[in-house]
């Protein structure tokens, strides 16, 4: 689908103001948001919005100190910037800011919890457990079956993930994952093909399949490989893709979510759907795959930005 120039009007100009572009973080995401935040920056000013990077480091109350803006957009990943503790800070100052609120920021970003609310409200999400020590190994590999997805419960960009196919394989991903949080996630691994479907605004966007040689769709195959396949169309049915938009667009309402976001999905053999977790603050960068959506629905990056930055124009509680 073609996309067109975008350029905002006077009026949407003049009522978004001063915009900041958080960017950075001291997060393990850090090399990615400065790429996120950058092109978000140029697209933003490409659309004529007046907008400036803001490299957030240290402490995260000094950005609200003397604010010389009047709304962000939040290009962070990670702790720190997408896990709620920003969102409050801003919140409470009582400045508008992109995407997900507080509540929804914190729970997206902890994976364990992410799945807690999956299970509870019936949504279809892989069997899994927590890790609280290595001397859980054993009760972990009797409850759930290999292969295994052991991760940081609350990192993004797959950092930290391994596939594990047997118990002293899991005790060694333990170590690893705990090097990046204590809290480590377990669940069962979904052989089968990988989805991801973007949301905006309330809609799904074309889904997306995801092929890689790696192992499973990892930092390198993310950020760094040039011959992961993206798939637009999916290559599901009608039927199928529908159905896999409406559980994407349920998980991100479920957790609270809110604007803009990007849930990512398994299929299994039987072409049953699995949820794996949700994204409030998605990858912007050139590999990224919320602009690749959007792309497919005509929607061009420019556009895209001032779509999720217009919405802080909206009333919304704290």
């Amino acid at each position: 689908m073609t996309v067109q120039e975008y350029r905002v009007d006077a009026e949407t100009r003049a009522a978004l103001g001063r915009v900041a572009v958080f960017m950075g973080g001291d997060s393990a995401e850090r090399a990615v948001s400065l790429k996120s935040g950058e092109a978000v920056l140029r697209a933003l000013q490409s659309a004529g919005v007046d907008a400036f990077a803001v490299d957030v480091r240290g402490c995260l109350l000094e950005t609200v100190k003397a604010p010389d803006f009047d709304r962000v957009f939040i290009a962070l990943h990670g702790r720190g910037g997408e896990d709620g503790t920003l969102q409050a800070i801003l919140s409470q100052a009582g400045i508008p800011y992109t995407g997900s609120e507080v509540m929804a920021s914190a729970l997206a970003m902890d994976k364990l919890r992410t799945k807690y609310v999956f299970a509870g409200c019936g949504l279809p999400t892989p069997g899994f457990r927590v890790m609280a020590s290595i001397d859980d190994a054993d009760t972990v590999a009797q409850a759930l079956t290999f292969p295994l997805s052991v991760k940081p419960s609350r990192e993004g960009s797959s950092i930290g993930i391994r596939k594990v196919r047997d118990r002293d394989e899991l005790a060694a991903a333990y170590l690893a994952a705990c090097e990046h949080d204590s809290l480590v996630l377990v669940e069962e691994w979904i052989e089968g093909p990988e989805f991801t479907v973007s949301v905006l605004q309330g809609r799904a966007l074309p889904a997306i399949g995801l092929s890689t040689d790696h192992e499973f769709y990892d930092y390198d195959a993310k950020y760094l490989a040039g011959d992961t396949q993206y798939r637009i169309p999916c290559g599901l049915s009608p039927e199928s893709e529908l159905a896999l938009q409406h559980l994407a667009v349920e998980a991100f309402q479920v957790v609270g979510c809110r604007t803009w976001g990007r849930v990512d999905i398994m299929q299994d053999r039987e072409g049953e759907f699995w949820l794996l977790e949700v994204n409030t603050s998605p990858g912007m960068t050139d590999h990224s795959l919320v602009p690749m959506a959007a792309r497919a629905a005509g929607i061009s990056f420019e556009e895209l930005v001032v779509k999720i930055l217009q919405d802080t124009l909206e009333e919304r509680g704290a």
